[in-house]
């Protein structure tokens, strides 16, 4: 009956949003407040309590909010400088073979726009590149929405990894784990795993689907053909991601892997290596069905179009920042990781206690990707592309919009989530678990060892209803340990199952979904493209089943 109650602000949030089409930011303050009220008349939290624990949560997301800043801070500058129309005006000359474009432009540099910066950013500059080349709208917004899927889970360096693990760092020192940045490091080396293996078969899918329901003859032979250049790219990208994943941790497979790759697919493409003989062709514009085009003009993004002299050199050498700055920092053997990465001052914000109530938070301020590298290159790009006030001003006016909704809905998301877990006896005056350990005892009880099917699925609503794997992993990433601990079902790879799960519901998200249509002038057509996105879905989904699922049920555990 209490895990019921307990599951009520999930159950409302899904509603107001799959339902209602209400966004995050208006859906999650409802929830958390529905589950203050939960906390109070049910858990029996006092007032103080409540209000302690909902600010700490406040507090705990500004770490997110700063990453997101930064990284979309880093695009629109780049967009205001002229170098991010320079950076896309590189790709229209690499070749002419529409199965070639999708994966340099839809994968690989999607890839490397998730890695570098996440948040939508990626579909929303990848589907117009693809409507200039000549894709019809439908099949462009297609194709950049399943594909931004195996670089999510390392999105704006790291993002969606790193929250997952966040959100569960309290249990690991409950549980005794000592050696904490190494239990992340797995959790990231067993996102990677099943990823890369997935990775080929989504770009394959991929262009299959463009053949089929785009192509001017709709031959299968068309997609077969291009199997050895797949091959050729998700090498490329795949042995950098492992590598980065193993060793480096969050912050680089997709960034890293997406750069490396982005330059080979590039030479290769152009010296014909492993490209097709044949011509693949989309139907002459006469001959394309309504629901392929535009319904609406597309809005170009007018700072996409800023003259500038500026060289490609130049264009990349804010990113070329970003990664040094990047290994700098997070290499231990360097030795500054042991200075930045602490929770003292001066480069920590530290707050033990509100109202009374033991919190025990504190912000990493010079560890956070934002500060460090994010708003120091979007900060040194002014001098080095030479930008005036107005471009600055604009950039900056940009990003603050951009944020605001994403900001709102996780203030509110990671509160409702501090809520569910302090909720424990030591909070409340009714002598229950914490609503969090309820939930997680409740969906253990209901499905036991088949509970390995329900983890990345409850990975995939969470971004369903959100529109980010972020926030799915905010929501969930604790649910999904307590669950997982419960039944003795190897807590990292149920974890991984999360962040996986976040990470392909980005193909079928509302946000995106919607975000893709407005952005191709598609409008109208989301249901349509919601449909087609379904089934890469659920393959990604049953293939993430088939290999993590596998290993659980023979008995592997990942110790780090």
């Amino acid at each position: 009956m209490y895990a019921i109650i307990a599951f009520i602000p999930i159950i409302v949030t899904i509603i107001v949003m799959a339902g209602f089409n209400w966004p995050a930011k208006i859906a999650l303050p409802l929830a958390w407040l529905i589950t203050a009220v939960v906390c109070f008349a049910a858990w029996k939290m006092d007032i103080i309590t409540i209000a302690a624990q909902t600010i700490a949560g406040f507090l705990n997301s500004i770490d997110t909010i700063v990453i997101i800043f930064g990284a979309i801070l880093i695009m629109n500058t780049l967009k205001q400088s002229g170098g991010m129309g320079v950076i896309n005006r590189m790709f229209t000359s690499v070749s002419d073979d529409p199965r070639i474009q999708v994966i340099i432009i839809g994968f690989m540099f999607g890839a490397f726009i998730e890695g570098a910066a996440g948040f939508g950013t990626p579909a929303a500059l990848a589907a117009p590149l693809l409507i200039g080349l000549g894709f019809p709208p439908l099949c462009a917004a297609m194709c950049a929405l399943i594909m931004n899927s195996t670089p999510v889970a390392y999105g704006a360096v790291g993002t969606p990894t790193n929250t997952a693990f966040n959100m569960v760092s309290s249990e690991l020192g409950a549980a005794g784990v000592t050696n904490t940045e190494a239990w992340k490091l797995g959790l990231t080396k067993w996102v990677a795993i099943p990823s890369a293996i997935i990775c080929p078969i989504i770009i394959f899918i991929v262009v299959f689907m463009m053949v089929k329901m785009f192509g001017k003859d709709k031959s299968t032979k068309y997609a077969i053909e291009v199997i050895p250049y797949i091959l050729l790219s998700a090498v490329a990208f795949v042995v950098p991601y492992l590598i980065c994943a193993a060793f480096l941790g969050p912050e680089f497979p997709s960034l890293i892997g997406a750069l490396i790759a982005l330059v080979i697919c590039v030479v290769t493409a152009k010296k014909g290596i492993f490209v097709p003989k044949s011509k693949f062709e989309f139907p002459e514009h006469s001959q394309w069905a309504e629901h392929w085009k535009s319904t609406s003009d597309v809005q170009e993004d007018e700072s996409m179009k800023v003259e500038t002299t500026m060289s490609p050199v130049m264009a990349w050498v804010p990113y070329g920042i970003i990664a040094i700055i990047l290994v700098i920092t997070r290499i231990p053997q360097i030795g500054i990781k042991g200075i930045l990465n602490v929770t003292t001052p001066p480069f920590a914000i530290a707050i033990n206690s509100i109202f009374g109530v033991e919190v025990g938070f504190a912000w990493k301020w010079a560890w956070n990707p934002g500060v460090l590298p994010f708003i120091l290159v979007a900060l040194l790009i002014i001098p080095l592309h030479k930008m005036n006030g107005e471009r600055v001003k604009a950039a900056w006016k940009q990003t603050f919009s951009m944020v605001g909704g994403a900001a709102i809905a996780l203030l509110f998301g990671i509160a409702m989530v501090q809520l569910f877990k302090m909720s424990g006896a030591q909070f409340n005056n009714s002598g229950m678990d914490s609503m969090l350990i309820v939930m997680a005892n409740g969906l253990a009880d209901l499905f036991g060892t088949a509970y390995i099917v329900v983890a990345p699925i409850i990975g995939v609503i969470g971004a369903f209803i959100s529109g980010s794997a972020t926030v799915s992993c905010t929501l969930f990433s604790t649910l999904q340990y307590a669950a997982a601990t419960r039944l003795g079902l190897a807590p990292m790879l149920i974890l991984a199952m999360q962040v996986m799960g976040g990470a392909m519901g980005n193909m079928v998200c509302v946000n995106n979904i919607v975000s893709a249509c407005a952005t191709c002038g598609t409008i109208g057509a989301e249901g349509r493209l919601m449909r087609s996105n379904v089934v890469p879905c659920l393959i990604y989904a049953a293939l993430t089943i088939l290999i993590l699922g596998g290993l659980i049920l023979s008995g592997f555990n990942p110790i780090a």
